[in-house]
């Protein structure tokens, strides 16, 4: 079981090793974020590694007013902004179709669908504009809060319904142009 508040607290007094268990804990979270605001799986490992080494040298500032998770979510969702920024404009408009981020955890129902319609899944998710991409990602992948996702991406709650809504609506139609139900 993780221990959030001691493992912090052993990585304050120097215990390094204890980090390991923030990366291993927090890795799949910060990994799915990127996957879906970066598309080359070079940048997301090197981003990756970037938001590790901020929330290393930024633990002592955490002031435990959100989860840790929450607190480590803003911190990817900022680095990779910038990481954008810095390195295209066009950055926003490119997909990777060979993303094998899974789109839902494995239920019985996943299974039956198969790969095919997970990958189809990502490819419409990786083609919504990033804000939308990220809300949706937030919300249904991470299951984040609204309120949790506001204070991740500093949108106001009614923007982040607001891109919710558009999201779901925008796959939906994507969905029904392709004869799914």
């Amino acid at each position: 079981m993780f221990d959030e508040e001691k493992t912090i607290n052993d990585v304050l007094k120097g215990n390094l090793s204890a980090f390991q268990h923030i990366v291993k804990q927090y890795q799949n979270l910060v990994y799915s974020i990127l996957n879906r605001i970066l598309s080359n799986d070079e940048d997301i490992e090197d981003v990756g590694q970037e938001v590790f080494i901020k929330v290393f040298n930024n633990l002592k500032s955490f002031k435990r007013e959100s989860k840790l998770s929450t607190w480590i979510a803003r911190i990817t969702y900022h680095v990779a902004l910038n990481y954008i920024k810095k390195n295209s404009r066009h950055y926003f408009d490119t997909i990777d179709e060979n993303s094998d981020f899974q789109f839902a955890s494995e239920t019985p129902e996943t299974k039956l669908i198969g790969k095919e319609f997970d990958a189809y899944i990502n490819r419409l998710i990786s083609e919504l504009p990033l804000q939308y991409r990220t809300v949706i990602t937030l919300y249904h992948l991470d299951e984040f809060s609204i309120q949790e996702i506001q204070n991740i991406t500093q949108f106001p709650e009614g923007t982040i319904k607001g891109y919710l809504f558009r999201a779901r609506k925008l796959l939906k139609a994507k969905l029904e142009k392709d004869g799914y139900p």
